[in-house]
């Protein structure tokens, strides 16, 4: 019989869905990298350049329905 520790150690948890749609969304339209994590109730979208950061503010929308998600994005830039 194993631990608990043991199984702790081997799981290892799948990113959501929205995670992986808003990469592949920055990728496709913009060609870049980027970073999403998930903090409480929000979203944290993280890219290198501030430019890109205000441009995806502005599609905030576009990528809410592309993620099929309601939860709040924060964008920054790091």
């Amino acid at each position: 019989m194993e631990s608990i520790r043991e199984l702790l150690h081997k799981y290892t948890p799948a990113a959501p869905d929205e995670m992986a749609a808003i990469k592949q969304y920055i990728a496709r339209e913009f060609d870049a990298e980027s970073s999403v994590g998930i903090q409480g109730e929000s979203l944290v979208i993280t890219v290198r350049s501030a430019s890109l950061a205000n441009s995806l503010r502005l599609r905030q929308m576009e990528i809410q329905a592309a993620a099929s998600t309601q939860k709040k994005l924060v964008f920054r830039i790091g």
